[in-house]
């Protein structure tokens, strides 16, 4: 079980719960194509957003099997949302957890969405004592695999035709990595 967290501080972020004044921030990105290229949902429009931050407010603790943590990621100086991850807990018995991620274009190849999953995962090892961690995601996008393979994260799969994605067929890549593989040092 992992309570309800206020907010944890990196070396240049604060990850934290969403709460409803999000909405401005987080249709700021969602909003643009590329971000959405490779998500299930297509742009989203203001109202979409707020339906989406509403349900992320929700999901600030791990209570048990097939709960989701959502977490903003805030730049500590202004406090704008640049970001968010997540991570739900698949199996309690097999210790099984998936991590997400979604950026701001304006805050990308800059080494923070890195930073953040790298806290994601420390939690969900340390704190929630998950034994493996996987992360998805489709084959042509390139800078969400490279992050996962930056934060120690192997590729286990690549499954052609793998996913629905906006009524297309994609290959999907999976990615995991061990409670014992990520405690060793990081490149």
């Amino acid at each position: 079980m992992l309570p309800r967290i206020d907010a944890i501080r990196t070396a240049r972020l604060v990850l934290r719960p969403f709460d409803a004044d999000d909405v401005e921030d987080v249709w700021d990105y969602q909003r643009e194509a590329v971000v959405a290229r490779y998500m299930p949902w297509r742009e989203r429009d203001r109202d979409e957003v707020a339906a989406a931050v509403r349900q992320m407010v929700t999901e600030d603790a791990l209570s048990g099997e097939g709960d989701c943590l959502s977490l903003a990621v805030t730049d500590p100086g202004s406090g704008t949302v640049i970001g968010q991850v997540e991570l739900v807990w698949l199996s309690e018995t097999g210790g099984l957890g998936e991590i997400g991620f979604v950026f701001s274009p304006r805050f990308q190849g800059q080494g923070m969405a890195t930073e953040a999953v790298r806290e994601l995962l420390r939690l969900a090892f340390e704190r929630l004592g998950l034994h493996r961690v996987v992360g998805r995601c489709v084959a042509g996008n390139s800078a969400s695999a490279a992050l996962l393979r930056r934060v120690g994260m192997r590729q286990e799969a690549h499954f052609v035709e793998g996913c629905l994605l906006k009524g297309r067929r994609e290959d999907e890549l999976v990615f995991a990595v061990l409670r014992s593989e990520w405690r060793r040092p990081q490149k």
